[in-house]
């Protein structure tokens, strides 16, 4: 079972102006806590004041207050949270328990209104309520920054193994290569040895013998020059061939991207920015939707018909029907309005309420499709900013490719010029080499130029031999580091295999958790006729925005049984209002569960139980106990009458 890292210490709470709280100090010791008394007796108030605490803006100011304060104090830290009016609204301020409280508000902090609670009896989409903390969009961009990571290795590992191989190829290559330069070394040995046996046989100076070698070397010296000038120049030429080839397949590239990527979307910002005053619109209008709702109802349970504004006695003596008067027409069960100071009906102000709850679900709809069709122009926009970076980043490497085309066609050049220098130079020695010849030294001089094209044959097998080496110690390197990339890919498979399944997880998990202590509470509860109630997870065909999807949502199905023992399905509208009550608490306590609440936060608060008889109340207070360090319930004291006497109670506040 899972339950919250324990605190094992008192709470220590002092309000000022919250709700209906003119000041109060109240210790929450761990465990249930029970706040029992009449109706107007600030037990809700107090609630929103471990509310705002915690961080959440879901709490009202004192009517005559201009400001308000609520300050805890646990585990040696103190956090202070203070409510300032400001025109029409309220503004929070200070630090609060949790960073976010977003999760808190929809899964832990369980009062009448509460979203999730409320979800099952309004049929509000249960997925999209249990998902709403999920950033769903940051699980997406990490799954596409995983699978990037991904293909680049799968496209290293490809290339390693097409040069894995080049290796049989190389090493015949290289045996060859030795095998040449060793042909040639025995070579050369045999003709300085005959060049040796040579120069005994001739009789002439020493000066002339000198001369002609001296000659020979510069010849040499001078050939060996020409020919790796010769293949400097094939090099370039292949470099100058590649370049070419690349370029030609960049051009290709860019032809196939739009000339103008964001230029064919400039009105893409102007709509976003659009569609986020809108969403930023919709949202203030929920919210101040969901306070004026919670505010009277919160009136309607304290049957608090205090006068909070009183109209000018001139207006009145102007207008004989009040405001909500011209809305609500007359009724049997008279109160005075707590708006305007008129008496109406109660049930046609609870209508009231009931119209701005559907009011506020229009809204929340409308949200839905501004946030469905925000997304869209985003991924467009993304799609042509992408776009764009690739149309400049080809034209960035085309840029490059000129430059160094540029670069190799001057060295080229260069190398060509050299290569008509050393070839005049050659002829020019070759020249003066047959004039030192003899007949004498005619044999000698050919031993020595087979000499020397024997020793620049060597000279470019060992570079080749070089060059081979250094071919196949770089793929062995690659060899050597393949076995590490196929790691770091595993870990990224099962990185992506997380993130790919996070979102179906969580959906699992929530409807598992549902279904499991849904049937446990049944059963402790013991509703007559009811056998089941319990989530399915179904894929469906809905519209988002201007696009329909395959999205999964969650079914609610209701199971009883008819007194000859059959059953039947039944629906939501059936229920009674305490089966509905404890549904909707359910799945709260699912959200609760399966996003860890009970790791992070501390107090669950629970209020509005009275559809619900005292004895059930009990044995759902014991059931929920086990899930929060501090769980804290307004009760009617009828119904606290039933819990075990040793449960922390507080009855003044």
């Amino acid at each position: 079972m899972a339950t919250s890292e324990s605190v094992s210490e008192t709470a220590e709470f002092e309000v000022d102006n919250i709700g209906g709280i003119d000041s109060t100090q109240v210790s929450i010791p761990p465990g249930v806590t029970v706040l029992t008394g009449k109706n107007a007796t600030n037990r809700t108030s107090f609630l929103q004041s471990i509310m705002a605490a915690m961080g959440s803006n879901q709490a009202t100011l004192k009517g005559d207050a201009e400001e308000g304060r609520v300050q805890l104090n646990l585990q040696g830290e103190t956090y202070e949270r203070t409510l300032t009016r400001a025109g029409g609204s309220v503004a929070f301020d200070g630090d609060g328990y949790l960073d976010d409280p977003e999760v808190a508000d929809l899964f832990a902090f369980l009062l009448e209104t509460n979203e999730a609670r409320q979800s099952v009896a309004r049929g509000d989409d249960l997925r999209e309520i249990i998902m709403r903390p999920v950033d769903i969009e940051d699980i997406k961009n990490r799954i596409r920054e995983l699978e990037e990571e991904k293909d680049n290795i799968n496209d290293e590992l490809a290339n390693i193994e097409d040069r894995k191989t080049d290796i049989p190829e190389l090493e015949q290559r290289r045996n060859q290569i030795q095998e040449q330069i060793q042909e040639k070394k025995d070579e050369l040995e045999d003709k300085e040895a005959e060049i040796d046996e040579s120069n005994q046989d001739i009789e002439s100076s020493r000066e002339d013998q000198e001369e002609l070698e001296a000659k020979l070397d510069e010849l040499r010296s001078t050939r060996s020059d020409l020919e790796s000038t010769r293949r400097q120049i094939e090099t370039q030429n292949q470099s100058i061939s590649s370049l070419k080839q690349e370029r030609s397949d960049l051009e290709d590239e860019l032809e196939e991207l739009p000339e103008t990527p964001m230029g064919d979307h400039q009105h893409l910002e102007a709509e976003i920015e659009q569609l986020r005053e809108k969403r930023q619109t919709l949202n203030s209008q929920i919210s101040d939707l969901q306070s004026l709702i919670q505010y009277n109802e919160e009136r309607l349970e304290d049957e608090d018909y205090e006068v909070l504004e009183t109209l000018d006695d001139t207006d009145q003596s102007e207008s004989n029907d009040s405001p909500t008067d011209e809305l609500l027409g007359n009724g049997d069960e008279s109160v005075t309005c707590w708006t305007c100071g008129s008496t109406v009906e109660r049930d046609q102000i609870e209508d009231t309420v009931e119209r701005l709850q559907e009011r506020r679900q229009d809204l929340v709809e409308e949200l839905n499709d501004v946030k469905s069709e925000l997304e869209d122009l985003k991924a467009t926009q993304r799609e042509a900013k992408q776009q764009q970076n690739e149309r400049e980043q080809i034209e960035r490497k085309l840029a490059d490719i000129e430059d160094e085309l540029e670069s190799r066609n001057t060295q080229l050049d260069s190398l060509k010029s050299q290569r008509e220098e050393l070839t005049d130079d050659v002829e020019t020695l070759e020249a003066d080499v047959d004039k030192l010849e003899s007949d004498d030294f005619e044999e000698v001089l050919s031993l020595h130029k087979e000499a020397n094209q024997l020793e620049f044959e060597i000279d470019s097998l060992e570079s080749d031999l070089e060059d081979v080496s250094e071919e196949i110690e770089e793929i062995e390197d690659m060899l050597d580091r393949a076995d590490d990339l196929r790691d770091e890919r595993d870990e990224l498979l099962e990185q992506l295999t997380d993130e790919r399944t996070k979102i179906d997880q969580i959906e699992a998990d929530a409807v598992e958790e549902f279904n499991e202590h849904m049937d446990a509470m049944l059963e402790i509860l013991d509703y007559e006729n009811l056998d089941r109630i319990w989530i399915e997870r179904v894929e469906q065909t809905v519209r988002e925005g201007r696009q329909k999807v395959d999205k999964t949502v969650f079914d609610l199905h209701i199971v009883r049984t008819t007194e000859n023992g059959a059953a039947y399905e039944d629906t939501v509208e059936h229920l009674s209002e305490s089966e509905r009550e404890v549904t909707g608490l359910i799945f709260a306590l699912a959200g609760y569960l399966v996003h860890d609440l009970y790791e992070t936060v501390p107090f669950m608060l629970l209020d509005s139980l009275e559809a619900i008889d005292s004895s059930r109340i009990a044995q759902l207070i014991e059931y929920f106990e086990d899930y929060a360090e501090y769980l804290v319930v307004a009760l009617l004291p009828e119904d606290a009458q039933a819990l075990d006497d040793d449960v922390n109670r507080v009855t003044a506040i």
